[in-house]
Order: structure tokens, then C-alpha cells, then sequence
């Protein structure tokens, strides 16, 4: 009996330490890439041919690729979706890119006794009960949960069963906080950004994930909106099994495809050519399936979701999208939905005044630091909010003097539109990966029109609701 009592004590005692651990860890780690930056700073800034700068940089860039990887890949859980955020061609240097793409959705699966004994309790009956097969080995894992393709009893179809990783919360939300943390300190001393509050919505948006009630309703939304609005829906959304959903455990239809970042591997199976001329028409048809469907919910519903990374898309027969994954959608306000219609307006028609007018009226407060602020405030508006990146502009260099992200110092920066920049860079970084350099604010366009358009129209109807009746109340 002494020796069971021991043992709980010392799995309690492990539990508590857990925290304190990662945290440790990730401050030790993130304070070793950051100082060594800022002291190759020093170093390169006496170093006057360009030339030799720039190899200096991209060994510094290998060599922080390097600590960052190993930081993501053995803390794991949250670090794996920092590691998708910042992954991207556009936002971190090369060298970073290369090694942090390979990380996505590689999270440790829970072995089978365990997602068996998360079934059984969440849905209060034996698996071999309720399941004619049930294929223990996952279809993918990622920080949050994983998922498992099964068949339930009497059905001829396929469903998708995700299953939540037990305790991943409490230490998802210890990392988020470490990271907050990190980021009021770097804001205040290099990176000129509001990062706090994209933190803070990051914090809220990934505390939604953990509710698979929550997720189910948000999915059966946007289906029910995608399949309403248009002919035939830009993407593919899965239905859900309403009674087998509780707040670990979702269930929903099998849908079949092949992951995105397959693509081009699969074209070269069925001896299609992935830089040929049919490649090029099918990707483009993904890539406008995609900017559709988001330019609808973001502009027109304001309901969308904001987690387009390649893990959640599958490409079904006909170049068909399927969009899998609902834990992170947003459900914007209608001033920023509509703040953000003009933003899209003055970015396709390149209209400095009217994109330093949207910064105003999205509360995204920013402090210049430049004389032609205006074009600079366009230019940060492109590098943020489309997918087509302004003349001359690579990738986000916030370090860099002459990026505008340092010339006009972004002071308060709106949590809501965190969502819409992640989402905005995300399908960049798809269309980097297809090989295609589009607009998605030329493409919303008309959507942005008709959002505005509408909202318009409602506002005059109302008034003249309100006149006609403060004309019968005057005239009683």
C-alpha cells in the first residue's frame, strides 16, 4: 500500500514539474537564439562589402534554423503550429524554411490503449460495440489530436474519428504564455509590432480547440453557408455525426484524397508532368477554389476558417478542395469585416489614402517613423494583408532598417485581424508552393464590393425604417 501511495505522489509531483520543465527549457533556448542575433549584429555591422555580409547572414540564419527546429520538434505541441506560422517563405529566411517546413504535423501519436480508454469514457460504450473496424494506427497526428478512419456498425461509409491527446492543454496554454511573455520583451526592443496581441488571440483561438462541440457547430456553419451561396461549393467541407460528438471525441464523414503538399508527387505517378500545362491548370483551379471560398466567409459571412495550412487540405478527383480541420475559425465584428472589405479595395486599386483611411477605422494604430508614410503604409499593408508581395519585398525582414514594418512602427494592432493576417499568409505560402504569384485582394475585389455594397444598402433601408417611423410617432 506505501508503495502505491509513493507512486501517485511521485506521478503528481511530475505532473506539477512538467510546467516549470518546459518552461525552463523554452526560456534557456529562446534566449540562446536571440542573443546570438543580436550579437551577430554586432559583428556584421563592422563589416563593410555587402557581398560577404550577406554570406555571414545566411550561415547566422543556418545556424539559428538549426536551435529553432530542435527547440519546435522536442517541446512539440504548440511549438508545432509556431513552427507552421513561421515556416513560410515570406515571413523567415530561407534557411529557416527549409528546415522548419519539414515539422508540420509531425506530432507524436498516443498509443492505442489510451485513445481507446478516451473513446470508451467520451462515448459511454466498447469500441468493438460501436465500430465494425476501427484503424488504430492514425491518419495523422497533430498537437492537439489525432485521427483515426473507422467504419460504425451497419454503415457502408467511412467516417473520421479525431481523438483528443489527454493533458495537452494545460501545457499548450504554459507555452503560450512563455511566448507572450517573450513578446513584450522583443516588441519593446527590436521588432517594432503589436506582437502581445497577436499573441493574446492566439492564446483564445487555440483554447477554442480543445471544445470538439464547439468545432462541430463551426463546421456545419460554414458547410451549410459555402453550400447556400454558391452553385456548386468552392470547397468540399465533411459532415458531421451529430451524436457521436462530445468535447474529446468528433466524428464526421471520410473524405478521399490526397494531401496538397502530395500533389505534385502524385501528378508524377499518374505520368502527368508537374511543371506541364495540365499541372498548371489544375493548380490554378485549387488556388481559385481556395481565395473563393475564403474571400466569401472572410468578406461576405465574416465566419471563417483560419487555419488554411497544407496539413488541412486535401485534393479530391477533379482537382476538387477539400477543407478538413474546423478548431480555429474567427468570427469577425462586422466593422472589422467591413474595415477590412476597404483594406482589400485600396490594396488592389494601389490607393495610398485609402489604405492609411482603413489602418484608421481597423484601429491598427502605427507611429511613422518616415517621410512618405503613406506609400510605406500601403506597402505594409500589402506585405501583410495579400498574398502578392510589393515590388522589391522578399519576405517580413522586421530586423532590416529599411522593411516597413521598422518604418511605420505598428503600436496597437487589432487581436481580431491576427486571424485574417495568418490566414493571408498561410494561402501565400500555398501559392509560393504551387508556383503561382497571384492577388488575393484582386481576386476579392468584387466580393469586398458587394460586402460593402450590401452592408450599404442595409444601413439605408433602416434609416428610412427609422425615419417612416419618427414620421408616424411626430404625427401622433
Amino acid at each position: 500500500m506505501p508503495s502505491l501511495d509513493l507512486k501517485e505522489f511521485q506521478e503528481k509531483f511530475s505532473t506539477h514539474l512538467r510546467p516549470w520543465q518546459r518552461s525552463f527549457q523554452f526560456w534557456v533556448r529562446a534566449a540562446d537564439i536571440y542573443t546570438g542575433y543580436k550579437v551577430f549584429q554586432l559583428r556584421v555591422s563592422f563589416v563593410k562589402d555587402v557581398q560577404k555580409q550577406e554570406a555571414m547572414w545566411e550561415r547566422q540564419h543556418e545556424l539559428a534554423a538549426e536551435k529553432v527546429y530542435s527547440m519546435c520538434s522536442d517541446l512539440g505541441g504548440f511549438f508545432l503550429k509556431v513552427a507552421q506560422v513561421i515556416g513560410k517563405p515570406d515571413l523567415a529566411p530561407a534557411a529557416w524554411v527549409r528546415r522548419l517546413v519539414t515539422l508540420c504535423d509531425h506530432s507524436p501519436a498516443t498509443p492505442s490503449d489510451v485513445i481507446r480508454l478516451v473513446l470508451e469514457k467520451e462515448l459511454g460504450r466498447r469500441v468493438d460495440e460501436l465500430f465494425e473496424r476501427f484503424d488504430m494506427d492514425p491518419l495523422g497526428s497533430a498537437s492537439i489530436a489525432q485521427v483515426h478512419r473507422a467504419r460504425l456498425k451497419g454503415d457502408k461509409s467511412d467516417v473520421v474519428v479525431k481523438v483528443q491527446h489527454p493533458g495537452v492543454q494545460d501545457l499548450m496554454m504554459t507555452d503560450i504564455r512563455n511566448l507572450q511573455a517573450f513578446a513584450l520583451c522583443i516588441q519593446k526592443t527590436d521588432i517594432k509590432f503589436d506582437l502581445f496581441s497577436v499573441t493574446r488571440e492566439m492564446e483564445k483561438q487555440i483554447g477554442y480547440e480543445f471544445d470538439f462541440v464547439r468545432e462541430a457547430d463551426a463546421m456545419e456553419r460554414i458547410r451549410h453557408f459555402l453550400y447556400k451561396n454558391n452553385k456548386k461549393t468552392p470547397v468540399l467541407v465533411p459532415r458531421v455525426m451529430r451524436n457521436m460528438v462530445t468535447r474529446r471525441v468528433l466524428m464526421m464523414e471520410y473524405i478521399d484524397g490526397i494531401p496538397i503538399l502530395k500533389l505534385g508527387d502524385e501528378m508524377a505517378k499518374r505520368g502527368i508532368n508537374p511543371g506541364g500545362k495540365i499541372a498548371a491548370a489544375a493548380k490554378q483551379n485549387i488556388l481559385k477554389s481556395l481565395t473563393l471560398a475564403y474571400g466569401q466567409m472572410i468578406l461576405k459571412s465574416g465566419f471563417f476558417h483560419a487555419d488554411p495550412h497544407p496539413g488541412n487540405i486535401l485534393i479530391c478527383k477533379g482537382s476538387e478542395v477539400a477543407l478538413l480541420d474546423y478548431g480555429q475559425v474567427k468570427d469577425l465584428p462586422d466593422n472589422l469585416r467591413l474595415g477590412y472589405a476597404k483594406l482589400v479595395l485600396a490594396i488592389a486599386d494601389n490607393d495610398t489614402l485609402r489604405a492609411s483611411e482603413s489602418y484608421r477605422e481597423l484601429g491598427i494604430d502605427t507611429l511613422s517613423q518616415c517621410e512618405d508614410e503613406q506609400k510605406e503604409m500601403l506597402r505594409l499593408a500589402q506585405t501583410m494583408f495579400d498574398t502578392k508581395l510589393p515590388p522589391g519585398v522578399t519576405m517580413l525582414q522586421p530586423f532590416s532598417e529599411e522593411s516597413s514594418i521598422k518604418k511605420i512602427a505598428v503600436q496597437a494592432f487589432p487581436e481580431e485581424m491576427f486571424s485574417i493576417l495568418r490566414t493571408v499568409h498561410l494561402l501565400r505560402g500555398l501559392s509560393v508552393g504551387l508556383g503561382i504569384n497571384y492577388s488575393c485582394a484582386e481576386q476579392w475585389r468584387p466580393i469586398a464590393e458587394e460586402a460593402l455594397y450590401l452592408a450599404g444598402k442595409d444601413f439605408k433601408t433602416e434609416e428610412r425604417r427609422r425615419s417612416f417611423l419618427r414620421r408616424i410617432f411626430w404625427r401622433e
